[in-house]
């Protein structure tokens, strides 16, 4: 079975994207799968807000944020508006292709799953490299992540996670930057749902186009494995507990 037209909720967190928010606006819409896009403004200052102002697709909702928070506050915002079968996140820059969504999509559209990560590859089309140091800290803390949670996933860091309405509507999360995509992990893998992967294209940027993360949020990313993956040990518990007493 194959994902319906239209049963997709695309969160955009959205911050000084002013190059590229008109590409990737324009790319989300021509996919079929877009029946609503939900852009929220990080409380931009080059322009951006100047151009979501302009767009009258009836499927795009422009959420604008009073004061810059960071990515996680924009996808949590994101998340309560959301009303779709199916939900994804969107950067705002051009480093992931909703070209990928059919394969993101398949495993939730035949039942198979109730999460998707997209796992970055650099197979395909030449593309620019992603930084070295990036990529050993994404692997060290993805390894980190899956000791803790006993989820063993190959891309903890990545944007594209397709989700179950349910699942999003499930989760209750407090991270207000990069921190989410680790939240976000440790409290599926609590809440027992099913999570596949496949793999996505991904064209790294650098710093000079707009890149955002830095070695201050690698460190904040640490510390978010290590807090809620008490959260999957503690519902781990309860869940054994439980089952202890039925039998």
């Amino acid at each position: 079975m194959s994902a319906s037209d239209g049963c997709l909720s695309v969160v955009m967190p959205c911050y000084n994207e002013v190059a590229t928010v008109d590409e990737i606006v324009s790319r989300v819409l021509a996919s079929r799968f877009t029946g609503e896009l939900i852009v929220v403004d990080d409380a931009s200052t080059d322009g951006t807000r100047d151009r979501l102002s302009r767009y009258d697709d009836p499927r795009v909702k422009v959420v604008l944020l009073s004061e810059n928070r960071g990515k996680g506050a924009a996808v949590r915002r994101g998340f309560a508006e959301a009303s779709r079968e199916f939900v994804v996140i969107q950067d705002a820059d051009l480093e992931y292709s909703p070209g990928d969504w059919d394969a993101l999509l398949a495993p939730l559209a035949r039942g198979d799953a109730d999460v998707v990560y997209g796992v970055r590859t650099q197979e395909g089309p030449a593309r620019r490299v992603p930084y070295f140091w990036h990529m050993i800290c994404n692997r060290m803390l993805t390894l980190l992540s899956n000791m803790l949670t006993g989820v063993r996933l190959a891309d903890v860091a990545t944007c594209y996670k397709a989700f179950r309405l349910e699942v999003v509507q499930s989760l209750e999360l407090r991270e207000n930057r990069f921190g989410i995509d680790t939240e976000i992990t440790a409290k599926v893998a609590a809440g027992g749902w099913r999570i596949w992967e496949t793999a996505i294209s991904y064209t790294s940027r650098n710093y000079a186009e707009g890149k955002k993360i830095t070695w201050k949020d690698g460190i904040a990313v640490f510390v978010c494995i290590v807090r809620y993956a008490v959260s999957v040990r503690v519902c781990r518990s309860s869940q054994s507990t439980s089952t202890s007493r039925i039998s």
